[in-house]
């Protein structure tokens, strides 16, 4: 199963995108052993015309072995047992692509959310879209964490 964050805006050099690369890297570290595929990530800058449906062109908008999911404030807020749980479900469903869409600074603003999406939320606080990202990745590594066994989601906050 392969993981894929796309994201509308690009993060370019900061504390932010340092944060956000470590957790990726982890995550595909600790991943590939349980049969999850690495995160991949993949931004259109949020000023060119219609960026989301750049983002999700072709093969994810059509492929029915794909499960899809938008962050989104509106979303179910699931604990992270429950999101490596989902994770570990997709995994055992064979799903191809797991795919997770942050929207740009307005969030889907004007531009919509496709009314197909599930949505996820990260919790009922606001993040700016760019910290959004580095959030998903940290779940996503403590999900793969909670499925190997390992300590680092016993220290939680």
């Amino acid at each position: 199963m392969r993981v894929h964050l796309l994201a509308i805006g690009k993060i370019r050099t900061g504390p932010v995108a340092t944060l956000t690369e470590d957790y990726i890297t982890r995550y595909n570290r600790l991943a590939g052993p349980l049969g999850i595929g690495p995160l991949a990530v993949r931004e259109v800058e949020h000023s060119c015309k219609d960026p989301l449906k750049k983002l999700l062109d072709r093969k994810w908008d059509a492929d029915s072995n794909t499960a899809r999911y938008a962050l989104d404030a509106s979303g179910s807020c699931l604990t992270s047992e429950a999101f490596a749980q989902r994770l570990a479900c997709h995994r055992e469903e064979n799903i191809a692509d797991l795919v997770f869409v942050i929207g740009g600074p307005d969030g889907f603003g004007s531009r919509g959310l496709p009314c197909d999406l599930p949505r996820l939320s990260l919790g009922p606080m606001t993040y700016p879209h760019l910290l959004a990202r580095a959030v998903l990745a940290e779940q996503l590594y403590r999900a793969t964490t909670i499925l190997a066994g390992t300590p680092y989601h016993s220290g939680h906050v």
